[in-house]
């Protein structure tokens, strides 16, 4: 008799093997991941994995950190730092007239350093001198540049789900607005007043800024788009030449009125003073990159176009 056994057990090994379900790739998460992205400055920057330790010195990257749930993450900001509240009760390693305590700044042992345009490239060069690693994003001018910051914070702290989250409900919140605002016949001229402690030439943003790409998405048209400059004064003349239907203060936090812009030498002609159309504005909403743009561009077509929302 032959023997069977071998080649019986033979066919049953391949059997078992070829039933075998495939070992699935190890999972690398994403905080283990080295990271490497070009920061607006241009240089490269490195991580060998998201940052866990974050100083961030410009307002709205310490927004947006807070947005994606990166809170317990941040171990210090700038001075000017304030939104959330829970914000404050970080360590303040300064800010105010651009000195920054770099001593605080190693003492919290940081593995990254957010910087924006409030920061100059000499502090970012200063920085990287102590064996910092500073990631540098500049103020984008229109949503479609706010959604690629918020990514690219994402990355870095290892929130890229939250982010793209983040970015899909705004995203859609832009989209019902501009569908509010789809018939609208008329788009009417804002001076938005950034400072006037000159009233005689006050200072507003000009063409290439987010303030005029966002007063444009609210329905509305910046008088300073017509300007060469990015942040401009203006003349009396100028504005009574333009005419503008409204005026928005974005400088009511430091006390301006609608009464005291009423009573500027000159101002009494224009049409937004004799329409009572001059209002104070929350100038955070816009000046601060990140999800409150959505806030501040809502509160915009608001003001602009109230027949929209009825």
């Amino acid at each position: 008799m032959k023997n069977i056994f071998l080649p019986l057990l033979l066919a049953i090994l391949v059997l078992l093997v070829g039933c075998q379900t495939p070992s699935a790739p190890a999972i690398i998460p994403a905080a283990q991941m080295s990271i490497t992205l070009t920061d607006d400055l241009g240089r490269i920057i490195s991580l060998d994995q998201s940052a866990r330790r974050i100083v961030s010195l410009s307002p709205p990257l310490t927004e947006i950190l807070f947005a994606l749930g990166a809170s317990s993450q941040v171990v210090g900001r700038d001075t000017f730092s304030d939104y959330p509240q829970e914000v404050t009760s970080l360590p303040d390693v300064g800010g105010s007239f651009g000195k920054y305590s770099e001593e605080t700044i190693l003492s919290l042992q940081p593995d990254l350093i957010l910087a924006g345009e409030i920061n100059t490239p000499e502090l970012v060069t200063s920085l990287e001198n102590l064996g910092l690693t500073v990631y540098y994003l500049k103020n984008p001018i229109n949503l479609e540049g706010m959604f690629f910051a918020l990514q690219t914070v994402g990355v870095l702290s290892g929130k890229e789900t939250a982010a793209d989250q983040l970015v899909g409900s705004l995203q859609a919140r832009a989209e019902s607005l501009q569908s509010k605002l789809a018939n609208i016949s008329t788009r009417p001229t804002v001076f938005y007043e950034l400072d006037a402690s000159d009233p005689a030439k006050p200072y507003t943003p000009g063409k290439s800024t987010f303030y005029t790409s966002l007063i444009h998405l609210a329905g509305g048209e910046n008088f300073g788009a017509s300007l060469d400059a990015d942040w401009a004064q203006i003349s009396l003349e100028q504005l009574l030449m333009a005419d503008p239907q409204f005026i928005l203060l974005g400088d009511s936090v430091w006390g301006v009125t609608p009464q005291s812009v009423a009573e500027r030498a000159g101002w009494q002609s224009l049409t937004a003073i004799r329409e009572e159309r001059v209002l104070p504005f929350d100038d955070n909403l816009l000046v601060r990159f990140g999800p409150r743009w959505l806030d501040g561009l809502e509160a915009l077509a608001r003001i602009l176009h109230p027949e929209a929302f009825q």
